[in-house]
């Protein structure tokens, strides 16, 4: 079907010299057709050695994207999809992608030499003549290296051009526009059964209420469109490994991603894509149906949540930041599987986070308030003390109370025990307060506080408070909503 060439350096040379003069002027119509092409692909390997191979390749419905940024001009994603023209050698279409493999690799099993299989679908403009399609996969050092490539024939008739509708049940929340000149966002229902249309209908609705509740959703509301996808489940909810609870449902969502337990990822991203072509789409929100708190999400592919748990919809707009505006998180303090994930020295591609390499040159230097400390002290260490100690007292008290119980005391003198540390207790997270309040004049000022990409040292972030660590006011802070303001004018900008 599609036959393998060699990489020649110089094409490379010449396409990059010339994707810089173009400025993602491609014209569309001189080059693509308006339908999309899935390449499915599938991934294997380990911290050292990475495969990529082709599964099928499909036709698609209208490509919903922008036909005027054809050359991404953001840089995000740790790979890149790029697109020549073989007759011209013409760089004509480029977008930057994650992948669950990515992840992965910088797990400790994949440093150990376990190699695992993972499925990852692209979707390209669908070429009207013979294209280069070239994989690019970012280093240590954030530079983009070939991994992969094969000519592909639109002609040839081993590209599958059956229908994509299967007879799920499809509707519209929300219709602003045409889809090329919208955000398309698609909702697919996971461990939803038949009878549950109706509450898939109302959890979409609710969660996309929600988002448009949010800056800079809320002001953009008229450039999206959202629709609902549901193909049922035998079973409701997911996989818990953890737990010893396995469900029957059509993407095999489950918890324990890397070992995990709160992290959810869907490794049927080949059958996701299907389901979702059936509908114009730019991003995709898989819901849940379950209390379970948890989601997790694959930068540029898919975002996912449960959708009855009390922070489902908070959950919800935090992942999509990810996968929709490739947004870092900003938090440290919790348990993460990567090793090595932002090396030291390097700056990240995020828009959220920093190294710092350059304090004269910050990636959002033109936000930072005025007279702002860089970097800025918000009281960290002072915090961080306190909470250590809260933590041991905490350990202390469990301690103590396992062993009066084993020593038979009375419950009179365990209650006892347990009152002298909840005043501890108390009185630390007073002081804590304390703390917070003398440094709540940062609260809305732009700078740069250290503490972000699960790094407690060496990487900073925009704010103290941002949906992307945590915020009392389900608010982005000013640097993630123009990072996400600038996506969506990205898939919104086809005038």
């Amino acid at each position: 079907m599609i036959k393998r060439q060699t990489l020649i350096l110089s094409l490379f040379l010449t396409a990059a010299l010339s994707a810089i003069a173009q400025v993602s002027q491609t014209p569309f119509d001189d080059f693509f057709l308006d339908k999309a092409m899935r390449i499915d692909l599938y991934q294997v390997g380990d911290a050292k050695e990475e495969i990529i191979t082709i599964d099928h390749v499909y036709q698609e419905g209208i490509w919903p994207e922008s036909r005027l940024h054809l050359i991404d001009p953001l840089g995000y994603g740790r790979y890149a999809v790029k697109v020549y023209d073989v007759a011209s050698n013409r760089l004509i279409y480029s977008r930057g992608f994650d992948t669950m493999f990515g992840e992965y690799k910088t797990t400790t099993p994949a440093l150990n030499g376990f190699k695992r299989v993972f499925e990852r679908s692209v979707r390209i403009p669908y070429p009207k003549k013979p294209v280069l399609f070239v994989i690019e996969m970012r280093d240590k050092k954030n530079i983009f290296h070939p991994l992969f490539d094969e000519t592909i024939d639109p002609a040839d008739y081993h590209i599958i051009k059956e229908t994509v509708a299967a007879g799920d049940f499809i509707y519209e929340s929300l219709k602003s526009g045409d889809p090329h000149e919208k955000v398309d966002l698609a909702f697919i229902a996971e461990g939803y059964t038949a009878e549950d249309k109706d509450k898939f209908k109302a959890d979409a609705d609710r969660f996309a209420e929600y988002l448009f509740g949010i800056e800079p959703y809320k002001n953009a509301r008229d450039k999206f469109n959202v629709y609902g996808v549901l193909r049922p489940s035998p079973e409701r909810a997911m996989d818990e490994p953890r737990q010893g609870v396995y469900k029957k449902t059509v993407l095999n969502a489950s918890f324990n991603a890397f070992d995990l337990d709160r992290y959810m990822l869907i490794e049927k991203d080949h059958r996701l894509h299907e389901i979702a072509a059936q509908v114009p789409y730019d991003a995709i929100i898989v819901l849940v149906n379950s209390k379970r708190y948890g989601g997790g999400s694959i930068g540029f592919d898919y975002c996912v949540t449960t959708v009855d748990h009390a922070s489902s919809r908070r959950i919800f707009v935090h992942e999509l930041g990810h996968s929709f505006a490739g947004l870092a998180d900003e938090y440290y303090a919790s348990e993460v599987a990567y090793n090595d994930f932002y090396p030291k020295g390097v700056e990240p591609i995020e828009p959220n986070i920093t190294a710092l390499l350059n304090p004269q040159n910050i990636k959002w230097k033109d936000l930072l308030s005025p007279g702002i400390a860089v970097p800025t002290d918000y009281g960290k260490e002072k915090l961080e003390a306190l909470e250590a100690e809260r933590q041991k007292s905490r350990k202390n008290m469990a301690a103590e109370v396992e062993a009066a119980k084993k020593k038979g005391q009375p419950e009179a003198q365990i209650k006892k025990i347990e009152e002298k540390y909840r005043e501890a207790d108390k009185a630390i997270a007073k002081e804590i307060e304390n703390v917070r309040q003398q440094y709540a004049y940062l609260n809305d000022k732009v700078g740069v506080f250290e503490g972000a990409g699960y790094a407690a040292k060496g990487l900073y972030r925009p704010m103290v408070y941002c949906l992307m660590i945590s915020n009392p006011k389900d608010e982005f802070c000013l640097v993630c909503r123009r990072a996400i303001s600038q996506m969506i004018d990205y898939y919104a900008g086809d005038k």
